[in-house]
């Protein structure tokens, strides 16, 4: 009901609707002063209530209107769209307003990103959010998906499909090493379907001529596995036909602006010289290069699969085409007979002919004649030249349709179909409803179509409504379904359908247009949806969904005609081309030479049904695309226009099945925020909204309302009810705050007035009781002094008695309490002479018995100790210069066996042939079996003599004098070792050089290696085994050599007093044995030395590969490995597996990435040890050692000259950090352990993010509480998720810059999904939203400063973005501000995009304030226009930054002032006699 006062919207020729305010009521008349400054008379009944709160950005989703009508539509979609915002909801359905301006912020894939899970309605309207809630629905549900786009020429259907396919191949995509995947595929034949099905209209510059369904297969996992491409009444007639201004298809413009050579290939002109072509005066679009378009379509071609041979074809056929067009008829010689009109013409049927590849003489009768065959006899028949033309045309057309067609299919073959996948994502981008001034057989079509689409849209959004309504559980059973199955039966119905008649009038030879127009006005006279236009012969009218649409029956019957003539079909099919053959392959019918009739109505309606079979198999979304004006400009938004569009897609019936129910819906918060004045007695905050929402309604007694869970339902015309109401209330209140405000003026001055009066008497009255005042003090004070004078008197009298009786007192009772400290100093006294006494005595008694023990200890602990140095000693002279020996010799072979390896993996990276080295191998096989079988001889040889030494070896008695035999005999035996080194030595040198030589041929050998790298693995294999096997013999056979020698026959020693061995040797016979020995007794210790090499390798991983802990401060893993490769000198070796065990290690501490204390436990060791390796290893030649023997002899020599000093040089290398020269393995070993780092860090970066991820989303939008206060509980979560994380970092010592990057790129994070979430969320810009987001950044703040700079470094500064945002959101009176001062002083560092945004999508839920003034807005939009084609600066969001922040050297220089020397190693390494040097300082 419409009062004085109201805002309302009424009808307008020119707007369609524009809004005023009522003046005056009389009774169901109304009169509006309109905005436009004009006074109307309308009836109430005409006029539709304004919302005046609606925002001042509008609303993404139009259920969330107020008012669901069609002013309130239309003003909704243009402040939408003069804010850049094109894409708005209703519903399900998403309404697409072009631009006509490019805007690739919206499309980039930072967007993507953003839309990725969200869900409809928690970020702004896009085709990426329909597009991934289909996608999210078929993985969830297991059900195809279908989206459908629709609307007219030039409302941008062909870019929205373009973008969804974006969307779709982004969430199902294959990885960019997979190849040209399905999704790129499809993207890239678009080019080549526009080329060839899209042309020049009216309305679009580039108008999709044909409908188009892509399908999109995919896998179980949710992948791309294939596509197919379905197409919809291609409009041939525009290859013959085309109206000015608009064009012929693309693709033939682009060939007569193809190179040169193509052009002079084809005999090509310009394209005015063409007839099917200079129909229209149109002939360039602007902007636009012909030439770089055609060698576009080329490479495009070439992407989805088509051959070079195959685009030559496909252009030779279109070249035909356009030679085809510009043969012209004349009458010939016979009666009723055609023939090309001059040489022009014939030059051209020439032309057609070679392209076609086909006889010239049959091409031109197929053009002028036709073939009858009767019964008898075969009859040919002239054709006129208006049915020559005829002829020609349609042979063109065929001709075109064939080659679209294959094109399609090549597309469709190219991609591939999956035969196994289970559900698909369906694209429709098909014509919007048409309604022109002349409407002809491609309208009747498209009309078709769109009924059928539009039957099925409706079904759909009756069964959201029922799903809405059935979620909130309320009852919907009396809502009314509109259908228009009536319109489909007129059309279709087999038989009496209109298709039926025209399949049955073009049957027949005779028939005309008029006598079917006459047909279709005899059967339907009596339809309603069906009329005859007055003063009209052939034209007829259906009433359709969108409104009454005129058809002229002119070439209904020559358009519905799909048959191919019979000489064309022969024609053709004989063509010495076999791409052109291939286009009309031979069917049954060709031997009766008769023309088979094909219906194009027919197939279309079979084609409807199976698209509609397959989107009732799907679940549809709908994009309605709107184009704003017919001037293809921006900025122009023309409401009559729009709502026609939005009539034609649906949109309006959408909205009329929604008002036939519930048409507003509010949440309860909304709606008691709106109405809770009303009835502000049921508000009670402890109660449930709901609760209190049906208390509110029962109070105003309004009927008819159902509550929901989570809405209240109101039918039409409630919402303009309840306003009233409110209204009402509004105004009552107005005038009693009026009145309360006069009442309170009045009073004020009343009170004035009283209190002046009070005032003056006040002064009056004061003067005269001071002078009474006066009197009065003066009584008082006689008598005070008198009181006073009488009172010293009798306290002095007082005072002499109260002193003298203290005095007498304090003298007694000292008298007392000296004579009680006198007697306790004498008891104390004597108690302490007896203690002393006692002590001396006990301390005498326990001085003795002590230095008696010491004594005893002393003794016996020398005794013991002198002991073990005899055996120390007796043990060092018999080994240590043998161990020394056998340590160079073991080092010499570990450097041959390292070269020897890197040889063979250079071999194996540079893969040598496979049959020499085969051949090779198995040589060294055989030379190892045969070794084997040596040895084994041997040691059955060995065995023997040992037995029968033992049997005749005589009995050796012991002497304890020195022997000169024995003398003798360590000489001969020294003389032995001596030769025994030099033959080792010669048999190096020999190896070295065979080394070299085998080298130097493998060398030329390394690019024939690939087909052995098996055949050489296996044999390796054997060749280990084979070896394993010799050395266990070897040491069986030295077991056995030993127990021999250590019979008592053999010899015997004794330990002398002075510590020195005697030992006197058996007779020759023993000695020989030994000496055989001396080879295998080397290995034996070389191998020996290996597995205590590993031992100690697999000691120190199995040590640090658990939680060693912290030695103060510094991690003890990573120390001990420092000093453990230190002492081995790893760093200096050519080779060893430790680094390779060391990295394997770490790799494998990965499994449990979550775990944030261990991998910050692995990050401070792997950061203190890269720490340690940094300052100690060097890659140059600085600092050399001197050169170093390089005989075997010379190399024992110094290393048993060294003996003596290495433990005093081991004791000072460990003392500090190191400067060593590190060689390839050790290098290799930095480098793998700073990727490591980086790794560790980047795992603990990313899972502070993901567990902040959780947060941030609930963070940005301010939860609603009872008591009107907002809660900082999310605020609190990331404060503790912060403060556990750096706890945990604390806990395990991680050095300070690791942690400040960690939180500086967790603060940029933050910091950038807050900022984006706000711009890309309107509910979040608001003025109560900004204070409880400042509210959380006042946390994280507080947290910085407790922090401390030493581990939160510049986080707080990250938030600059949303620190700025959200000042800008709290500030009050933004209108006054000016864009200047928004961008220096509150907003410097936000771009014109992002600060646009902020401004449109901006609203004050607390004081209904406004936003920055107009002309603010309006400089922002100059500037983004001139930014406009800067795509780079065109997005509004900002980017996460995941980089490694930090450098080697920079995280060495931040450790530098580390100190190690207190370090204490782990104790299970300490018990290990191996690793003593861990003590060492």
């Amino acid at each position: 009901m419409a009062t004085v006062g109201s805002s309302v919207w009424l009808e307008d020729l020119d707007d369609a609707w524009i809004d005023g305010e009522v003046i005056e009521v009389k009774d169901d008349e109304l009169k509006v002063l309109c905005t436009s400054g004009k006074t109307v008379e309308v009836k109430a009944s005409a006029v539709f209530p304004k919302d005046t709160e609606v925002p001042s950005s509008g609303v993404d989703d139009m259920t969330k209107l107020a008012y669901l009508h069609e002013p309130g539509v239309l003003q909704n979609l243009r402040i939408r769209y003069d804010m850049n915002e094109i894409y708005t909801y209703t519903g399900s359905i998403l309404i697409a307003v072009n631009p006509f301006r490019k805007l690739p912020h919206l499309y980039d894939g930072h967007m993507m990103a953003q839309y990725k899970g969200a869900d409809i309605g928690e970020l702004s309207p896009h085709p990426f959010a329909v597009a991934d809630a289909a996608y999210r629905l078929m993985i969830k549900d297991e059900k195809s998906q279908a989206i459908l786009v629709s609307g007219e020429s030039g409302a941008g259907k062909t870019e929205t499909t373009k973008q969804l396919m974006r969307y779709l191949a982004y969430m199902g995509g294959r990885a960019a090493d997979e190849g040209r995947s399905v999704e790129q595929q499809v993207l890239e034949s678009n080019p080549v379907l526009e080329a060839f099905g899209n042309a020049k209209t009216v309305r679009n510059n580039n108008s999709s001529r044909f409908g188009k369904f892509v399908e999109i297969q995919f896998d179980q996992r949710g992948r791309i596995s294939g596509a197919a491409i379905r197409t919809y009444l291609l409009e041939r007639s525009r290859v013959c036909q085309v109206s000015d201004p608009e064009r012929n298809y693309h693709c033939f413009y682009m060939l007569c602006a193809a190179p040169q050579e193509e052009v002079e290939k084809y005999k090509l002109g310009p394209p005015n010289t063409f007839h099917y072509l200079n129909q229209s005066n149109f002939y360039e679009l602007e902007g636009l290069d012909e030439s770089k378009e055609y060698l576009a379509t080329r490479r495009a071609m070439e992407v989805v699969g088509m051959s070079p041979s195959e685009q030559d074809a496909i252009f030779r056929v279109v070249a035909a085409i356009l030679h085809l067009g510009n043969i012209e008829f004349i009458k010939g010689e016979e009666m009723d007979s055609s023939m090309p009109k001059d040489e022009k013409s014939r030059f051209h049927l020439k032309t057609a002919a070679e392209l076609f590849m086909c006889d010239e003489g049959a091409l031109e009768d197929s053009l002028c004649k036709r073939v009858m065959v009767t019964r008898d006899e075969t009859i040919t028949k002239w054709l006129d030249p208006e049915s020559a033309t005829v002829s020609r045309d349609a042979l063109a057309k065929i001709v075109y349709s064939r080659l679209f067609d294959w094109i399609v299919e090549k597309i469709n073959n190219s991609i591939g179909q999956d035969s196994n996948s289970k559900f698909l994502i369906g694209v429709l981008d098909i014509y919007g409803f048409e309604s022109f001034k002349r409407n002809s057989f491609e309208q009747f079509c498209i009309n078709l179509t769109n009924e059928k689409l539009q039957q099925h849209f409706n079904q759909h959004v009756f069964k959201m409504e029922q799903e809405e309504y059935t979620k909130e559980e309320i009852d919907w059973s009396y809502i009314e379904f509109v259908d228009n199955q009536d319109i489909l039966d007129l059309i279709e119905k087999k038989p009496g359908g209109i298709i039926a008649l025209l399949d049955e009038a073009c049957m027949f030879p005779r028939s005309t247009n008029e006598t079917f127009a006459q047909k279709l006005y005899q059967t339907f006279k009596d339809h309603k949806r069906f009329s005859k236009p007055k003063l009209a012969r052939s034209d007829f009218t259906i009433c359709h969904y969108a409104g009454d649409v005129t058809y002229q029956t002119e070439h209904f019957l020559d358009k519905n005609k799909d048959y191919v003539i019979a000489e064309h079909q022969a024609l053709l099919s004989a063509s010495e081309c076999s791409f052109i053959s291939g286009l009309f392959p031979p069917s049954a019918e060709d031997s009766t030479k008769q023309s088979k009739f094909s219906s194009i109505g027919s197939r279309c309606k079979q084609q409807l049904q199976e698209l509609l079979q397959t989107l009732s198999a799907t679940e549809p979304h709908y994009i309605r695309c709107v184009k704003p004006n017919n001037l293809l400009k921006p900025s122009i938004f023309e409401n009559k226009n729009i709502l026609q569009q939005l009539l034609c897609g649906g949109v309006m019936e959408a909205i009329r099945i929604s008002c036939a129910g519930y048409p507003t819906r509010k949440p309860f918060f909304e709606f008691i925020k709106r109405f809770g004045i009303l009835a502000p007695e049921v508000l009670d905050r402890r109660s449930d909204e709901a609760i209190i929402c049906k208390r509110l309604l029962e109070k105003i007694r309004l009927d008819g309302y159902q509550i929901g869970k989570t809405k209240v339902f109101l039918r039409a015309g409630q919402m303009a009810e309840l306003d009233a109401r409110r209204i009402d209330v509004l105004c009552r209140s107005a005038c009693r705050i009026q009145r309360k405000m006069r009442t309170y003026m009045a009073r004020k001055s009343f009170l004035l007035l009283q209190q002046s009066a009070i005032t003056i008497q006040a002064a009056c009255r004061g003067q005269l009781a001071r002078d009474s005042f006066e009197i009065m003090r003066r009584e008082a004070a006689c008598l005070i002094i008198q009181k006073d004078v009488r009172m010293y008197c009798t306290r002095k009298a007082y005072k002499n008695l109260y002193s003298s009786s203290i005095s007498i007192q304090r003298g007694m009772r000292g008298m007392a309490a000296r004579s009680e400290l006198r007697l306790r100093k004498q008891i104390k006294a004597s108690v302490l002479i007896q203690s002393y006494g006692r002590m001396f005595l006990a301390r005498n008694r326990y001085s003795m018995l002590r230095k008696a023990a010491v004594t005893t200890q002393c003794a016996w602990r020398g005794r013991v100790a002198r002991k073990e140095l005899r055996e120390l000693k007796m043990a060092a002279r018999e080994t240590g210069a043998l161990q020394a020996a056998k340590t160079l010799l073991e080092k010499q072979v570990e450097e041959l066996t390292w070269r020897l390896q890197l040889e063979k993996r250079m071999r194996a990276d540079l893969e040598e042939t496979k049959t020499q080295e085969n051949a090779k191998l198995q040589s060294a096989l055989s030379d190892a079996q045969r070794h084997l079988r040596e040895t084994q001889e041997m040691l059955i040889k060995e065995r023997e003599a040992s037995k029968k030494a033992a049997e005749v070896a005589p009995v050796v008695q012991e002497v304890a004098v020195v022997d000169n035999a024995l003398i003798e005999n360590l000489t001969t035996e020294n003389e032995k070792l001596k030769e025994l080194v030099n033959s080792l030595e010669k048999k190096l040198d020999d190896t070295e050089a065979k080394f070299e030589e085998t080298r130097n041929i493998s060398e030329e050998r390394l690019k024939q290696a690939m087909d052995a790298e098996s055949k050489i693995i296996e044999l390796k294999t054997n060749m280990q085994r084979l070896q394993e096997r010799i050395e266990d013999m070897e040491s069986e056979n030295q077991i056995l050599r030993q127990r021999t020698l250590a019979n008592p026959a053999g010899r015997k020693s004794q330990i002398m007093e002075n510590g020195h061995v005697m030992v006197e040797e058996s007779d020759t016979h023993t000695g020989s044995p030994g000496k055989k020995s001396d080879p295998d007794s080397d290995g034996k210790l070389r191998k020996a030395n290996i597995e205590r090499q590993q031992e100690n390798f697999d000691a120190l991983i199995n040590c640090v590969v658990k939680n060693i802990g912290f030695s103060q401060g510094k991690p003890v893993a990573a120390f001990t490995i420092y000093k453990c490769l230190l002492h081995w000198k790893c760093f200096e070796a050519d080779k060893t597996n430790v680094f390779d065990r060391l990295i394997q290690l770490i790799g494998s501490e990965f499994e449990n990435e979550d775990d944030n204390n261990h991998m910050a436990y692995w990050l401070s060791n792997t950061s203190t040890l890269l720490f340690l390796l940094q300052r100690s290893l060097k890659s140059g030649a600085s600092n050399r050692k001197p050169p170093q023997p390089t005989s075997l002899f010379g190399r024992m020599t110094m290393g048993f000259r060294s003996s003596s000093s290495s433990a005093h040089f081991a004791a000072a290398a460990a003392a500090a950090i190191h400067q060593v020269e590190a060689r390839y393995p050790a290098l290799l070993f930095k480098q793998q352990l700073t990727a490591y780092v980086e790794k560790i860090y980047g795992i603990v970066r990313d899972n502070l993010k993901k567990e902040l991820g959780s947060f941030l989303s609930l963070c940005i939008q301010a939860p609603r509480s009872s008591n009107g206060r907002t809660p900082l509980t999310h605020w609190q979560s990331v404060i503790e998720s912060l403060n556990k994380l750096l706890s945990t970092l604390k806990e395990n010592f991680v050095p300070p810059i690791l942690v400040r990057n960690i939180f500086t790129q967790t603060f940029s994070y933050v910091n950038v999904q807050l900022f984006n979430s706000l711009l890309l969320r309107r509910e979040c810009c608001t003025f109560s939203n900004g204070e409880h987001v400042k509210a959380g950044l006042a946390e994280l703040e507080l947290w910085c400063c407790e922090t401390k700079e030493e581990y939160a470094g510049s986080s707080w500064d990250e938030l600059k973005h949303i620190r700025q945002a959200v000042g800008f959101l709290v500030i009050h009176q933004k209108y006054r501000i000016t864009y200047d001062e928004i961008t220096n002083d509150l907003c410097p560092v936000m771009s014109v995009q992002q600060l646009y945004r902020l401004c449109s999508l901006y609203c004050d839920d607390s004081y209904n304030t406004k936003s920055v003034a107009p002309e603010v807005i309006s400089s922002m939009k100059v500037l983004m226009t001139e930014d406009s084609d800067d795509s780079a600066n065109s997005s509004f969001l900002l980017d996460d930054n995941s980089s490694i922040p930090f450098s080697v050297d920079e995280l060495s220089n931040a450790l530098q002032e580390k100190d190690f020397d207190g370090v204490k190693p782990s104790e299970e390494l300490l018990e290990n006699p191996a690793f003593r040097f861990l003590q060492e300082p």
